[in-house]
């Protein structure tokens, strides 16, 4: 009876890695908000780093998180550089792309566990207001695939890009 029940978990625990496995290669994480301003009270939000604890939801997690920037401000190139407590862990962003109406930013995480990533503010406008679209996406290994068995990327950061388009609207409509 035993060894009937060992095989059991063996050979569930064998599906859920197979599974994993199969799981997509890539993840895309999108969330939009209409904020009432133009794009260009929005952008600066967005492509000055230095902005970035007025709205980001993870700024307030580590209040006495260090921060290097480095780069000119709204430039290619322009690079925020992180490093606090276990909830923020740390990483740098890097501005690859930067139009009025686009940021692209190269997102590396370092702690707790190294990803690269790609995250990208789309700005739409529409008559009095702009559509603001954050996007982030990036390769899944298997251990992500695996995690994504139980919780997706989309339900670990999806609240918080609708938190941070909500701190974006309020300090853009001021």
């Amino acid at each position: 009876m035993l060894k009937k029940i060992a095989l059991g978990i063996v050979a569930v625990l064998a599906l859920v890695l197979i599974y994993a496995a199969f799981q997509p290669d890539h993840y895309r994480v999108t969330r939009s908000a209409t904020i009432k301003a133009p794009p260009d009270k929005i952008m600066p939000l967005i492509s000055d780093f230095h902005n970035w604890p007025i709205w980001s939801p993870w700024e307030k997690l580590d209040p006495s998180m260090h921060r290097n920037y480095s780069g000119a401000a709204r430039e290619l190139g322009a690079v925020y550089a992180w490093d606090g407590n276990d909830k923020v862990g740390a990483g740098r962003m890097e501005i690859t792309g930067l139009s009025a109406a686009r940021a692209d930013i190269k997102l590396d995480f370092l702690k707790p566990f190294e990803s690269h990533n790609q995250t990208e503010f789309l700005l739409e406008p529409k008559g009095d207001a702009t559509v603001v679209t954050w996007v982030m996406s990036g390769p899944a290994d298997y251990m992500t695939k695996l995690m994504s068995i139980a919780a997706s990327m989309d339900s670990m950061i999806g609240k918080d890009f609708e938190s941070g388009l909500a701190n974006l609207k309020a300090a853009a409509e001021k």
